[in-house]
């Protein structure tokens, strides 16, 4: 499986619920569920754990259906914040200070 980056500089083929899809393995999907429902305080079902990864068309887990971030990047026609004349604008910068490897996903693919 190769790298995908998503349109903020996570990695998708490194998050759990893209592996759980690719590898269509509801084990893996219920063990997800559990722990995003215990990390973010919210109930998140096993069977709501699915995603093709950011820059795929199909299914995208709860969160990355609806992130401001990649409905920016596609209105503007990218496959990447890192290529926008507006990075790093307000929108990305609370992931880019929560998650440090974002900013230099970004910084790679703006090089």
């Amino acid at each position: 499986m190769g790298k995908m980056t998503s349109r903020c500089g996570l990695v998708c083929t490194a998050c759990p619920a893209y592996i759980a899809t690719k590898e269509d393995d509801d084990k893996k999907r219920a063990e997800v569920a559990e722990l995003w429902s215990e990390q973010f305080s919210m109930e998140i079902k096993s069977e709501d754990v699915n995603c093709v990864g950011c820059l795929a068309e199909g299914v995208h887990s709860s969160y990355c259906g609806m992130c401001e971030i990649r409905k920016c990047a596609i209105e503007k026609g990218l496959e990447s914040c890192g290529l926008c004349d507006d990075y790093a604008c307000e929108k990305l910068e609370p992931v880019l200070s929560m998650e440090p490897s974002c900013r230099e996903n970004l910084e790679n693919i703006r090089d």
